[in-house]
This record gives structure tokens, C-alpha cells and sequence, in this order.
């Protein structure tokens, strides 16, 4: 198989899980976590832009505190996640240092990318760490998030922080080589080597696979993935274990499955496509789908059947077609009970409907996400 061509990439991004980073037993594996740190020095010493998203917090915990199997309860996790954070920075500050780099932990919670400043914030910092030369090790914030708030898993963590920092390569690292077109085991099952699509079969092929100290599986890479492609940039899932797999990936040996990007969304309409809380559901019939697919118009509100939710004016919202599949999504010039009144009405009945008239458009067309 060819060669691939990451000759131009600038900025990669590097996630790793925690099956790869701990044994059974829940203790870290330092040879592993030793090669991964040596493979990233070497692209930081090439003039690379590194950033590490790492699991193993909750793992690392596990260890310390002689859990012998995954913590069930979110305080149990957090507890766990609240020693092993520690004791993960401490092995990677050595590691690092030893190469003469500098790293800097960074923890964060889907708030943080779902308020349009923090979102900012935090894409400000990383850059500015990035231009300091320090390596920005990653992590959910286990401590403090809950269901309500978590990023679900590290991939998808992963996924928004490349989208975040524009970076150029996205690398999942797991205990497995790659998605297979078939359960991984099965007799003839071989590993796809590119995707430029991800639909219902490639979906169906994902699976739940994933370990007893982890909470991803190629599920939730898929999802990775998916955003990575919307952003502009190029994924490699391969196996973390595969001998100088970073190096070989980024020279252009076709290790494991990438997925190579589709048409790349702006940054704040990728923040409002993969970031920002979705709040309430809009209806919309078929014209004003066409209108906005097919047009690149701005969603008015004589196409809105029905709305759902308590929403204010600027929260993001789905924007459903009438079989219930999501078209989009769009931050709102009208809160929830305004538009319940102007749904229907032509641009010019508004202000005769609300008493005054703020937009002519329910969502523009520039504050507008289409899937």
C-alpha cells in the first residue's frame, strides 16, 4: 500500500487510552508510557506542534488505591481520578524532562467548550502554550465532571481539541490496529485502511469494543472521527502498542485506519456543530430544508412547523425536518416563545405579531451548522 502524505502537517494531536497506558491490574505501564513520551519528544524536536490527550487518571487511581476493577459510582471515579491525575502528571513531567521539554497540564469539562468564551479561552491558552513550547497534556476534568457535563470519553475530548487548536493530524491510539471489517478475531476480518465516509455500514462495523479499565470503544472513535472530518483534518486510529507506531504514522506508513477529512466547517460553525449545548428543537418543512440545504439560506420563520424546548435568544438549537431526523443546528435570534408566535408568519408580519421586529431570520445562514 502507498505511502500516505502528512508532509504539510503541522499540528498533531496524540490521544491515548487507558488500556494502553495501565495493565489489568490497573497499575501504570511504564515501558508504554516511556515509548509514547520518547515518540513525541522527537516530533517536538522536529519542529512539530505536540499535544497529548491522555486517559489513565481513573486507572492510575485504581492502582493507588487497590481497587481491582473500575469504579462504578461517579465518586468513586472522581476519588479515583482526584490521586491518579496526580501521579500521571508527576510520570509524565519526569519523562518529559528528561528530553529537556516542559509540559503543562491542561483539564477540561464540555462546558468549557460549550460557553463561546471559555471555548475561546481555552483555545487561547493551548495556542499560547503551544508558542511557549510547552506540551499541553490533556485530560477531562474527572473530578469535578459529572454525567450532565462529561465528554463521554477521551476520543471525543480528543476530536474537539484538534478541532479547537486547528490542528492538522488527529492519532487515536488503542489496544486495537484499527476498524475491521468484521469482529476483530473473526477468521478473514482485515483492518480498513481508508475511510472517506462514514455511514451506516462503517457505523455498524464500530461496535462496542473497549476494556475493562476504559470507557471508549471503537464506537466512540467513530463519533472522534466524524468531527475530525468536519474540521479539515485527517484521523489515524491504530494500535498503541505497534512498535514507534507515532513515528511511523507521521512519515507516511499506512498503520491502521484514516479517515480523511470532508468539507471543512469554519471555527465557529464548528463550535456550533460539535461543541455547544444543544438547548431546544426547531421543525422546519420541506422548502425551508431545501432553502437551507440546497441555497445556503438563512432559516425565516414562515418555514417553522413546530418548536420544542425553553430556549433563549443565542442558545444553540437542533433544526429538524418533519420525520424527525436533524439538519442542522443554529444559534437563535428569538427565544423559544417568540418564534411558537412567529411560526408560519412571512419576515414582514413580525413586528406586527411581537410588537417589534429584533432579525428577519429565526437562524442566519452565518450563525448555521448543516449536517
Amino acid at each position: 500500500m502507498e505511502k500516505r502524505n502528512y508532509s504539510r502537517m503541522q499540528r498533531i494531536v496524540v490521544k491515548v487510552g487507558s488500556s494502553s497506558l495501565t495493565y489489568n491490574t490497573g497499575k501504570l505501564n511504564i515501558c508504554q508510557i516511556e515509548a509514547l513520551v520518547r515518540q513525541l519528544a522527537d516530533l517536538h524536536n522536529r519542529g512539530l506542534d505536540v499535544l497529548l490527550v491522555t486517559s489513565g487518571a481513573v486507572g492510575a487511581g485504581m492502582g493507588k488505591l487497590g481497587f481491582k476493577e473500575r469504579p462504578r459510582t461517579i465518586p468513586e471515579k472522581q476519588a479515583a481520578a482526584a490521586v491518579g491525575q496526580g501521579l500521571l502528571l508527576h510520570m509524565y513531567e519526569k519523562l518529559f524532562a528528561e528530553y529537556g521539554l516542559v509540559v503543562g497540564q491542561v483539564l477540561l469539562t464540555r462546558e468549557d467548550f460549550a460557553d463561546r468564551r471559555r471555548f475561546l479561552n481555552a483555545r487561547h491558552t493551548l495556542q499560547t502554550m503551544l508558542n511557549m513550547h510547552i506540551i499541553p497534556v490533556i485530560n477531562e476534568n474527572d473530578t469535578v465532571a459529572v454525567d450532565e457535563i462529561k465528554l463521554g470519553d477521551n476520543d471525543n475530548l480528543a476530536a474537539m481539541v484538534a478541532a479547537l487548536v486547528d490542528a492538522d493530524l488527529l492519532i487515536l491510539l488503542s489496544d486495537v490496529d484499527g476498524l475491521y471489517d468484521d469482529k476483530p478475531g473473526t477468521p478473514g476480518a482485515r483492518v480498513i485502511r481508508e475511510i472517506h465516509e462514514i455511514n451506516g455500514e462503517i457505523e455498524a462495523l464500530a461496535g462496542g469494543v473497549g476494556s475493562a479499565v476504559g470507557t471508549g470503544g471503537m464506537a466512540t472513535k467513530i463519533q472522534a472521527a466524524r468531527i475530525a472530518m468536519h474540521s479539515g483534518l485527517v484521523t489515524v486510529i491504530a494500535r498503541a502498542a505497534e512498535p514507534d507506531v507515532i513515528r511511523r504514522l507521521v512519515s507516511g506508513e499506512p498503520l491502521g485506519t484514516a479517515f480523511w477529512p470532508s468539507v471543512k466547517l469554519v471555527n465557529k460553525k464548528r463550535w456550533i456543530a460539535f461543541s455547544a449545548t444543544v438547548c431546544g428543537r426547531i421543525y422546519i418543512d420541506e422548502g425551508a430544508v431545501r432553502a437551507l440545504r440546497e441555497k445556503g439560506k438563512s432559516l425565516l420563520p414562515s418555514g417553522v412547523v413546530k418548536v420544542e424546548g425553553d430556549f433563549e435568544m443565542g442558545n444553540t438549537v437542533s433544526v429538524m425536518d418533519l420525520t424527525g431526523k436533524e439538519i442542522a443546528r443554529g444559534i437563535v435570534n428569538y427565544a423559544a416563545p417568540e418564534i411558537e408566535r412567529i411560526k408560519g408568519k412571512q419576515t414582514s408580519e413580525i413586528a406586527m405579531v411581537l410588537g417589534y421586529k429584533d432579525y428577519d431570520e429565526v437562524i442566519h445562514r452565518d450563525n448555521l451548522a448543516l449536517e
